[in-house]
């Protein structure tokens, strides 16, 4: 059984707290529009103060990570109407951006690992609006299918199957792994058996073991 893994520490799950909270956004925290000067105290009350002033629902927009340039002119529509300061908005969008700032669940390398040590093949599927490649640098993945490149992206059926044809597999021999009900579930509309896992809270989070008892059980009886 071939296995279609999706990276659970997406970088747009809870990318408006983790945006407010990058040092280099941080700097420009002060200069935060019709806001003023940020409140004293610790950084998590300016956080707040951030996501109060942007529209963070339009950001997920349909559509908005099949296309890199729809992306910017979105969220930089969302920072003006916001009124935020043009430097705290480049710099937010500029961490948006960044794949050395999207850190993985800590179990997620070893997972891969496992999972190809055990004859698994592994393709990620994203949402994403920039190249992720760098941030897999030495682990072990087969294929990459990233909604900007294809225009396309979840839960459109499209990408699943361009996700299959990357891989060189079947539906039905292909688990698709995700968090989110709504846009990785719908994988079982092309025939792919799929694991929901609990959205990721923290990277210390543990549950990508659910993902080797099935995979690494169903090799080996192979």
């Amino acid at each position: 059984m071939a296995n279609t893994f999706q990276p659970l520490a997406c970088p747009h799950e809870g990318s408006d707290l983790r945006l407010a909270g990058h040092p280099r956004a941080h700097a420009h925290l002060p200069r935060l529009g019709h806001r003023g000067p940020a409140p004293p105290g610790p950084r998590t009350s300016t956080a707040a103060d951030i996501i109060s002033a942007i529209d963070v629902e339009r950001l997920d927009a349909p559509g908005v990570d099949a296309d890199a340039t729809l992306h910017r002119e979105t969220y930089y529509s969302a920072f003006t109407d916001a009124t935020l300061d043009p430097d705290l908005a480049d710099a937010l969008y500029e961490v948006e951006a960044d794949a050395t700032f999207n850190p993985f669940a800590t179990d997620a390398a070893p997972t891969l690992k496992t999972l190809h040590d055990n004859g698994i093949r592994i393709g990620i599927l994203s949402d994403i609006h920039f190249d992720l490649r760098p941030a897999f640098d030495g682990l072990p993945v087969d294929s990459f299918v990233l909604s900007f490149e294809h225009g396309v992206a979840k839960p459109d059926p499209a990408i699943f199957r361009i996700a299959l044809a990357e891989l060189g597999t079947s539906p039905e021999e292909t688990l698709m792994v995700g968090d989110r009900a709504t846009h990785d579930g719908a994988a079982v509309n092309v025939g792919m058996p799929t694991l929901l896992v609990p959205p990721l809270r923290s990277v210390d989070d543990a549950r990508l073991h659910l993902v080797t008892n099935l995979m690494v059980a169903n090799a080996s009886n192979r």
